[in-house]
């Protein structure tokens, strides 16, 4: 049974609701209840400000976000802190996943203004949408060294009446520095392969080889610059990047940021070692991780890495997914209600003690490091289960042991962890947001078709194509719209349909490329281009270059506050960023369709960061792997046969990260004209089949193609062999 999103008490007069009762968004309606008169985003809220000379008060959080909940307890559903809101604002309320755009420019606003962002965000704009003042959280009442929120309310108010001309001046300021800083102009860079080393540097200079991750505390994973950790390591040699992303990686499935039950990811860690968590779990964290994982055995068959692997999919498979019609799952929330901090997931002594039989909590408490004294705050009982030993470390400890072999270890483990887990699922679930977001389904669907084709795992290949078609089916018009849900929550159906942003083309072009090499079905490779194409259309720069992030409306209406303000996402916050990724899709489809402008659009993107790129270092790994892309020769193996011996080709064709490479795979039937991408269709069916061969694949490198081959061997061979 799972919890609804924490919501409004039930001091409030019976039925009492304000605008948010229409929304569908699952963060939007947990605010319904409240006595606050919230309005949506949109322009019948600005005309209300326009209208009444009444400043805006603006809250962006999430369903997920533990502190928009505590905030949300604390003033907005507090009698007197909504009758000053009434008086003095016109309140509105976004939810950050459902309106990114939105999100991103009061984040540079707020941080412009008060030098931090985060969620719940709360600024104070002008009727037409400008921010004067803004922070993050603010307490009910004056603690934590912040002021309390009904003082800010009277202040910022009183400011809006009584010195609206430093108001109005600030607000000005702080467009600029939007304007500023999100632009990122930095033409003037070369693009070689130094320029990915700095990249990779900067990150490197951050690792900490003792706990692994980058920096001190909170600790967030970076799967980007983990890729191109690995993509340097596997293709430059370089050791200490393959040292930091192995130890990155074990180190975060040992650690409590580790779901150790049911597997999945929580969303970072607050300590250097990776023990306590912010216990909520994103899809996007889990899918891309995910991937890490599956790049991670891939490389260097890692059996950690492949169980970490399985263990996330067999999480998202039984909690994060809509399994008859396809689709992931946005997130899971972190608490059951606000008097709890990760309570669902962690465990006192006694409760374990409750649960597993002697023998079994002998091992489980010293292998999860379960004591009388835990790591929570908020209740000094609570552990957070990590794992503290390995079995091979815990079988050398006697005491422990006391004469186990690892194996006897591996058996005691398992039955506590299904107790464990079995008992866990009686206590009331955090909230499930069953909110389909287009963008964070289709990196899900890359995850899953990746992992079914290194893991040979052919659920998730079966569930990827499932969701991909549901997202085409019902978010994208056949042509040049996609939008950026695809379901909400329950079925529930919104007021107004979000359009899609870069990000949602970008990472849909990747998906539907991902599904043509999965499945060779050319309906994919169609909607790729057509995506693709429209993303050019809609967000292109021509005169500048790169991809601005939203289309602006054509309607003749102004946008509505900071959206106005152009944005071309360099930075991996904390998904890739929509230019990188967007450079990267292009470059993929010019591989198979020959279009030229697709490589040049990409190259200009790259070329328009090129100057203050390694700047960012940790937060751009994405931008270094699409630039690897670009430089690196593409290596394409084409595998035809439907036999076992195929199998063993594609087994042999996948071992081994690389961003250049692409292994696709045809049965005989699909080798017709007409019925392939062009430049596959070019090189494919002008290469001689061996004959009498159940199987055999072909290697290609600048459009030339070697001799086909029919065993994995001489496949190994030919892709050692640099041209």
């Amino acid at each position: 049974m799972y919890a609804q999103p924490m919501s409004s008490d039930s001091s409030f007069p019976p039925g009492h609701t304000n605008r948010l009762e229409h929304a569908a968004s699952s963060y939007l309606r947990s605010a319904r209840h409240q006595p606050v008169q919230w309005n949506v985003w949109g322009e019948a809220a600005f005309a209300r400000a326009e209208a009444e000379d009444k400043p805006i008060l603006l809250d962006i959080g999430a369903v997920w976000c533990h502190w928009c909940h505590v905030m949300d307890r604390e003033s907005y559903e507090d009698a007197e802190i909504a009758r000053i809101i009434n008086e003095n604002f016109v309140a509105v309320k976004v939810d950050r996943d459902e309106r990114p755009d939105v999100d991103a420019r009061y984040q540079a606003a707020v941080s412009a203004i008060s030098g931090q962002g985060g969620w719940p965000l709360t600024a104070f704009l002008t009727p037409d949408g400008r921010p004067y003042f803004g922070g993050t959280y603010f307490p009910r009442d004056d603690r934590y060294g912040r002021p309390g929120f009904g003082r800010v309310l009277l202040t910022m108010a009183q400011v809006w009446r009584e010195q609206r001309e430093e108001a109005l001046e600030s607000a000005a300021s702080v467009m600029s520095a939007i304007e500023h800083n999100e632009s990122f102009s930095g033409r003037g860079g070369e693009l070689t392969h130094a320029l990915v080393e700095k990249i990779a540097e900067s990150a490197l200079k951050q690792f900490d080889p003792r706990n692994g991750g980058f920096g001190s505390q909170p600790k967030f994973p970076h799967p980007a610059s983990l890729d191109l950790l690995l993509q340097l390591a596997v293709h430059h040699g370089n050791a200490r990047a393959r040292e930091a992303f192995e130890v990155t990686l074990e180190k975060m499935a040992r650690g409590g940021v580790y779901d150790q039950l049911a597997g999945g990811v929580h969303r970072y860690s607050v300590d250097e070692r990776w023990v306590v968590p912010h216990f909520e779990k994103m899809l996007y964290d889990n899918t891309e991780l995910l991937r890490n994982y599956v790049h991670g055995f891939q490389s260097f068959v890692r059996e950690d890495s492949k169980q970490t692997a399985q263990e996330i999919v067999a999480w998202l498979d039984a909690v994060m997914t809509d399994r008859e019609r396809g689709g992931f799952y946005a997130s899971q929330d972190a608490d059951i209600n606000l008097h709890d901090d990760g309570d669902y997931f962690t465990w006192t002594l006694d409760e374990a003690r409750a649960v597993l039989n002697a023998e079994e909590l002998n091992i489980a408490s010293v292998y999860w490091d379960i004591g009388e004294l835990g790591d929570m705050h908020h209740n000094a009982a609570k552990n957070v289960l990590y794992r503290k030993y390995t079995l091979e470390e815990l079988a050398g400890q006697s005491e422990v042991a006391a004469g186990r072999s690892v194996e006897e270890l591996r058996r005691l483990i398992a039955s506590a962890k299904r107790e464990l887990l079995a008992a866990r699922r009686k206590r009331p679930t955090p909230f499930i947001d069953h909110t389909l977001y287009t963008g964070w389904n289709a990196m899900a669907v890359t995850a899953y078709l990746e992992t079914a084709r290194v893991l040979r795992m052919e659920s998730t290949r079966g569930f990827a194509r499932k969701t991909l078609d549901r997202l085409l089916n019902e978010a994208w018009d056949g042509e040049e719209e996609l939008r950026h849900v695809i379901a909400y929550h329950d079925g529930l159906a919104s007021l107004e349909k979000v359009a899609g942003t870069l990000d949602d083309y970008a990472f849909t072009v990747h998906a539907c490329i991902d599904a043509w090499f999965a499945s060779g079905e050319m309906h994919y490779y169609q909607a790729a281009v057509k995506l693709a194409d429209g993303m050019v259309a809609r967000f292109y720069d021509r005169t500048a270059g790169a991809f601005f992030d939203i289309k602006h409306t054509t309607n003749g209406n102004a946008p509505l506050g900071v959206l106005s303000a152009r944005r071309k996402p360099l930075q991996d916050a904390p998904t890739p960023a929509g230019n990188p990724t967007a450079a990267a899709a292009l470059l993929r489809l010019e591989g198979l369709s020959g279009r030229r402008e697709y490589r040049e659009i990409a190259e200009d993107t790259l070329e328009s960061f090129a100057g203050v790129v390694e700047h960012f270092g940790l937060y751009v790994g994405s931008y270094g792997l699409a630039l690897e892309r670009l430089l690196m020769d593409p290596v394409q193996v084409m595998i035809v046969g439907d036999a076992l011996e195929a199998d063993r080709l594609e087994a042999t064709a996948m071992a081994g990260f690389g961003v250049q490479k692409a292994v696709m795979r045809f049965a005989p039937s699909q080798l017709v004209a007409g019925q392939l991408p062009e430049m596959v269709e070019e090189t494919l069916l002008h290469v001689p089949a061996p004959e009498g061969a159940k199987a055999w694949a072909t290697v290609c490198r600048r459009r030339a193609c070697m001799p086909p081959v029919t065993s994995a061997e001489a496949l190994q061979e030919a892709l050692a062999e640099r041209a």
